[in-house]
């Protein structure tokens, strides 16, 4: 018999790829629970139909509130994190080909461009397979609108959206590579590894000391800074403090930890061999569920 813990996952899924937070789409699960409690079953045609109504029309709603916070962030901002390894909450296995895509950080900075009612549209049609009319019924707006919507969040997708080649396993030799030489404080291989025009992010949330509050480019400033401010970073950590091989997002990343607490994550982006991005992720409030 169906009941709401049977579309819990669902529901997380559709909110976490939706906001690119966890605990903000937890919140957005637990708000459905209740709406869904104080309605009377006999007015509830089809429960999963119900449900993604709720759960879409909150987060169309907390993206507007989330797009005015994140105006007054200091320093870039990236998607909270998740273990995504033997976690069918949100992404099972039958679906991980299909849907890993859309929980990479990559993407999801992607989706960060698009208008909440866009974002909504786009990704209750391509990656959670709804029709239009199914799609208009849940946000409440036309067809039309929505194929409209569609079209040019995909369009703003195929103009934005990365392509990276490297296999998860060429991703993970590179990611030891890079943590090995960069603990050594060694700039020929890290020259090596990262392309000319590579790409760096660290989101500390201005909390953090030794992380960068812009976004950087090019393969002399990013290896030059990570030089310069990984040591200071290093000596802000617990004695205890070890670095873990996982998978977040469906990519390869290396987690540090003290005890059971994440203190960071890092992932790069691979393409012809070379790292083409990386994100470093060390705002405290971002690591819970990691």
């Amino acid at each position: 018999m169906e009941s709401f813990e049977t579309y819990r996952s669902y529901l997380f899924a559709i909110a976490y790829r939706m906001l690119g937070s966890a605990m903000d789409a937890e919140d957005m699960v637990q708000e459905t629970y209740l709406r869904y409690q104080g309605t009377p079953p006999e007015t509830i045609g089809s429960l999963k139909a119900f449900l993604t109504t709720i759960i879409s029309r909150l987060c169309v709603d907390q993206l507007h509130l989330a797009h005015r916070k994140r105006e007054q962030y200091l320093g870039p901002w990236l998607p909270e994190p998740i273990i995504t390894a033997d976690n069918p909450q949100v992404i099972s296995p039958e679906e991980r080909v299909d849907r890993e895509e859309s929980i990479s950080m990559a993407f999801l900075l992607v989706l960060e461009q698009l208008q909440p009612v866009e974002r909504a549209v786009f990704l209750l049609r391509e990656v959670f397979d709804y029709d239009y009319a199914e799609i208009a019924t849940f946000l409440g707006k036309s067809e039309v609108a929505c194929r409209q919507w569609f079209s040019r969040a995909k369009k703003h997708l195929a103009d934005h959206r990365p392509r990276f080649s490297a296999p998860p396993e060429t991703q993970r030799q590179m990611l030891i590579s890079f943590q090995r030489a960069l603990q050594a404080g060694e700039m020929a291989p890290l020259m090596n590894m990262l392309a000319e025009d590579v790409t760096f992010w660290a989101d500390g949330g201005g909390k953090v000391k030794g992380v960068a509050t812009r976004q950087l480019f090019g393969r002399d400033v990013v290896v030059r800074f990570m030089l310069d401010n990984t040591p200071s970073f290093r000596n802000t950590l617990p004695v205890d403090t070890r670095v873990e091989l996982t998978e977040v997002n469906g990519q390869p990343a290396l987690v540090t930890r003290s005890g059971e607490k994440a203190l960071a994550v890092l992932t790069i982006d691979v393409d012809a061999e070379q790292i083409k991005a990386i994100r470093f992720i060390a705002n405290p409030d971002k690591l819970a569920h990691i």
